[in-house]
């Protein structure tokens, strides 16, 4: 009796230890290959010298692509722009009215060719002279040379008066490139992650304001050996299971994204299915997030559909 009831805890230990042992290979069974879910993450850093007016985000923040979140001072440029306007106006309000400025010989060619008219009659009749003739066909060729110089004077003024306008009008588009700069805008759909600088702080160009993420879609990176890669193409579809704890998983649908052309050495925190593997391929596989994955968090993936239930998207 005594040695029945010393043997019965031995017999539970043993029974537990090898349920636990079971249930630890069942689990690594699960996934084909192992790894990290990333996502892509930005830094956005400004594109402006100056004060920071506004920076209106916050951490877990979402933000949509192109929104507004903060602004840096621009008064000095705004001003720039100003005086640049004027002295486009000022060159502008230089240049000559090509109509109004030959219009007179003009009307001194026209006088002439009426009166060159009226001395052929008069000829005609031996009332003129030749000489007159002579003499008018001859003013009108001094008036239609000074006309052709007038024109070729006053178009090189305003071409060179346009120049100069349109000189303006690059260094205008380049301080209103400057202006919107000064909006720090994000780049994409996402979820801010870091805020690093804040309202009242200045600003230089290329310090980092903050960084976003989009969380959305999720990428998994795992490791596969060398007899998996052959088993693995681009485009294909394969279950992903996300780690929550020790022993909490949940499946998802993915997609193979990226293979890697080179190996390279097991990272330490990725336990492989085949321990004497020491070169490996890289994987990254597209995830849709349904709110509980995130950055750093591990996972694994099978290398086919069909291996369990499936998150709803």
């Amino acid at each position: 009796m005594q040695i029945h009831i010393k043997m019965k805890p031995l017999f539970s230990i043993i029974i537990l230890l090898s349920t636990h042992l079971f249930s630890c290979v069942e689990e690594e069974s699960l996934a084909d290959a192992t790894g990290v879910f990333e996502a892509t993450e930005i830094i956005v850093s400004a594109e402006a010298n100056g004060k920071i007016l506004s920076f209106d985000i916050n951490e877990g923040d979402l933000l949509k692509k192109d929104n507004i979140v903060g602004l840096i001072d621009s008064t000095q440029l705004y001003l720039t722009k100003l005086q640049l306007k004027a002295s486009k106006n000022a060159v502008e309000s230089g240049k000559p009215d090509v109509r109004t400025q030959i219009e007179a010989t003009e009307r001194e060619i026209a006088k002439q060719e009426r009166e060159k008219e009226r001395v052929k009659k008069l000829l005609a009749g031996d009332v003129a002279t030749q000489k007159q003739l002579d003499d008018i066909e001859a003013a009108i060729e001094i008036l239609e040379s000074r006309l052709k110089s007038q024109k070729s004077s006053l178009n090189t003024n305003v071409t060179a008066i346009d120049a100069q306008s349109k000189t303006i009008d690059v260094q205008i588009a380049q301080v209103e490139d400057q202006l919107e700069k000064c909006k720090v805008k994000s780049p994409i759909d996402g979820t801010v992650l870091v805020k690093y600088a804040e309202k009242g702080e200045m600003a230089a160009m290329g310090k980092a304001l903050y960084k976003v993420a989009d969380v959305d879609n999720m990428i998994l990176k795992a490791y596969v050996t060398g007899d998996q890669l052959a088993k693995l193409k681009i485009g294909q579809e394969v279950d992903v299971l996300a780690e929550f704890g020790k022993t909490e998983t949940k499946n998802y649908k993915g997609k193979i994204t990226w293979i890697s052309s080179k190996s390279e050495f097991t990272p330490k925190t990725i336990q492989t299915q085949d321990e004497r593997a020491n070169l490996v391929y890289a994987v990254k596989i597209a995830v849709k997030n349904d709110g509980f994955l995130k950055i750093g968090m591990y996972g694994g993936f099978k290398m086919s559909l069909g291996n369990g239930p499936i998150a709803e998207e």
